[in-house]
């Protein structure tokens, strides 16, 4: 049998991007030192902290419409703290002060945390790269985190927990998962510095209210299912009501529908959807008293997202990523082999028109 055109072009491509990989990507003794360290994994949302004004207001919607438990164990800080079981992930609620309530753009999503296995080598992976990360603090429970800025001045917290036993949900709970928060960035090159190149996350999905934009930019944490969301193209005027809606926090469930009949039956009498957004999801977004989004969303899409991640997607520092070039070579060399399949059997569907089914890791409906 010959082959092809079709595949022998392919097959040069195959062997040239791993070519270019191989000359662009550092060698460990070039790039990094021996006393460099190496970046701890980091496997989830840890926690989700918002600022709230009338702390009852907003108990009863967390606790009696969202049907949240407060209280977590060997929790002592000032914050309102509800347990998310069983995924054993926090919300927090903080009281804004003076300061919060009367800036005129103010991110109400006060921190996000990130489950990690090692916090100690996580700061100095972080101090070894230039940031001041505050220091590492421990709880009654032995658990450690610390805080730091992102380049955008967000404010987020690596957090590691001892072993825990998964508590059963409350029939009440609207969602057993928090899947991924979202906030304003101005500047995506920059933030992708921090959290794509230095911390290896990867992209997720991005798309836009029209087929040629970016207005969202997902991004998967490098070891675990949940995600962060950037919030493109708002303006620099946006004020508390249009920041709401952008800085939010989602629920993932298996049925939406389910959960708004719930909300319904709750007396909420305003949510927006469920509706299927640009990503194929199905969801619907609520509010809380603040104005602050809380978005509830199916864990997988019902069609296909109007975008999909682009294999190339070549990082901010105009260098291929480790990532990036086994991705491109994987998405080639499969390619390759789903054509000559289907150039063996004409009956069959040729994949080769498009990388349309590229598929993105998204999380099952079981890690709900």
């Amino acid at each position: 049998m010959h082959s092809s055109p079709r595949i022998i072009s392919s097959s040069i491509s195959a062997v040239s991007s791993l070519l270019l990989c191989l000359a662009l990507l550092p060698t460990s003794s070039a790039s990094q030192s021996a006393d460099e360290p190496e970046r701890p994994r980091i496997t989830g949302i840890d926690h989700v902290t918002i600022y709230v004004t009338d702390l009852n207001k907003s108990l009863r919607f967390y606790e009696h419409v969202l049907g949240l438990t407060p209280g977590c164990p060997h929790y002592v800080g000032r914050e309102t703290c509800f347990l998310i079981r069983p995924s054993n992930q926090r919300l927090l609620l903080k009281i804004a002060t003076g300061d919060i309530r009367t800036a005129a753009h103010q991110n109400w999503l006060a921190e996000i945390g990130f489950a990690t296995d090692n916090v100690t080598h996580m700061r100095d992976y972080l101090v070894a790269h230039g940031f001041q990360p505050g220091p590492v603090e421990k709880d009654l429970d032995a658990t450690q985190h610390f805080r730091v800025l992102d380049p955008e001045e967000n404010h987020i917290a690596f957090v590691h927990r001892p072993p825990a036993d998964p508590e059963s949900p409350s029939s009440k709970q609207i969602s057993s998962h928090l899947i991924h928060a979202g906030f304003v960035v101005k500047d995506l090159a920059a933030e992708n510095r921090f959290y794509v190149d230095l911390l290896g996350f990867r992209l997720y999905w991005q798309g836009g209210f029209k087929d040629d934009g970016t207005d969202w930019y997902e991004l998967q944490l490098p070891d675990g299912p949940d995600w962060i969301e950037y919030m493109l193209n708002i303006p620099a005027h946006a004020d508390h009501h249009e920041l709401g809606i952008q800085n939010h926090f989602s629920f993932g469930v298996k049925d939406v529908h389910a959960a708004a009949a719930k909300l319904r039956a709750r007396k909420l009498r305003k949510f927006d959807g469920p509706e299927i957004g640009r990503d194929g999801k199905d969801s619907l977004d609520a509010y809380d008293p603040d104005g602050t989004r809380v978005e509830i969303m199916e864990f997988t899409p019902n069609k296909n997202p109007a975008a999909i991640l682009t294999p190339q997607i070549i990082p901010s520092r105009n260098k291929l990523s480790k990532f990036a070039c086994h991705l491109n070579l994987l998405v080639i060399l499969s390619e390759d082999w789903s054509c000559a399949q289907a150039q063996d059997q004409p009956q069959s569907k040729d994949p080769c028109n498009s990388l349309a089914d590229v598929e993105r890791t998204i999380p099952s409906a079981g890690s709900g």
